[in-house]
């Protein structure tokens, strides 16, 4: 007998949430409900200078206006580095991963001489692999001296130690199932631990999803590319995938991504203006109550 669904919905403080988060949020809870499952809360407070306690106090704000409520404890990441260490431990000693003493600007720069440089699935340059052969005793110095550095996952090794094919399932709000070819190979030795936390994004979700026996994972398909690497990273640490169902995002009037960054209209402004929970919920598609 299989275990009972389990959603999660994973927001993190470093703004006020907007409409696509309450789109989001209120999705897990139908899917959720359609399952007979449950959905838990998790805050993704890993980063230590734009998670604001007070963030974390609207987020909970927003999500009672919303007539939301999730199972169990709320779970914060940044109460489980020392999880998360480990793991990134592991990779190390396994050969799996290494310390990048390179900047963002030593790594765009790298890249400046090409007219069509490579790019990870988010834009970004993909990593060259410099620090990737350093001497491991010049590595060991370097690290002990205190230096800044990141924890690259080494992509040929990962991809040698987990061979293909990368499968995941992938699900619909209807229930219907269909697998999805994963690439991870396009995200090059991704960045696993940041310099100022001993975990990154795909580190740590991956980590707790296994964690909290999450079994259905509904978020939206800006992270539909990192799915692909969160597969790599499973198989490479044991650990159960869930089913993934990546939402259509919702935009602003000129056809733009919803997001804190650019100041998209949040919750507690709509509240503000008068707008009912209700009446939001309507317009996003879900029951009122």
């Amino acid at each position: 007998m299989s275990a009972p669904a389990h959603l999660r919905f994973a927001p993190s403080p470093n703004g006020r949430l907007h409409r696509g988060h309450a789109y989001s949020a209120l999705l897990n809870a139908e899917i959720a409900r359609r399952l007979g499952g449950r959905l838990s809360l998790r805050i993704e407070d890993i980063d230590p200078v734009r998670s604001r306690p007070e963030l974390v106090a609207a987020i909970l704000e927003d999500l009672a206006w919303l007539g939301l409520t999730w199972s169990g404890p709320v779970r914060r990441q940044s109460e489980h580095m020392a999880d998360y260490a480990a793991v990134r431990d592991g990779l190390a000693a396994a050969g799996l991963a290494y310390p990048c003493f390179c900047s963002r600007r030593q790594i765009r720069d790298s890249s400046a001489g090409s007219a069509d440089p490579p790019r990870d699935p988010d834009g970004a340059p993909l990593y060259p692999g410099t620090c990737r052969g350093l001497d491991p005793i010049a590595v060991r110095a370097r690290v002990e001296a205190g230096t800044p550095h990141t924890w690259r996952l080494d992509m040929a090794r990962a991809l040698a130690a987990a061979p293909g094919p990368h499968i995941y399932t992938a699900f619909g709000p209807d229930g219907g199932e269909w697998r999805v070819a994963a690439d991870p190979a396009r995200w090059g030795d991704a960045v696993i631990a940041r310099r100022d936390v001993p975990t990154s994004y795909h580190l740590a979700v991956v980590h707790d999803d296994a964690a909290q026996g999450v079994t259905h994972v509904v978020r939206g398909r800006d992270l539909e590319a990192a799915t692909d690497l969160h597969v790599l990273l499973q198989r490479l640490l044991g650990l159960p995938s869930p089913r993934y169902h990546h939402h259509a995002l919702i935009r602003d009037a000129a056809g733009e991504k919803l997001a804190k960054s650019r100041g998209s209209v949040s919750l507690a402004d709509l509240r503000a203006q008068g707008v009912a929970a209700a009446e939001l919920r309507a317009a996003l598609g879900f029951s009122p109550a």
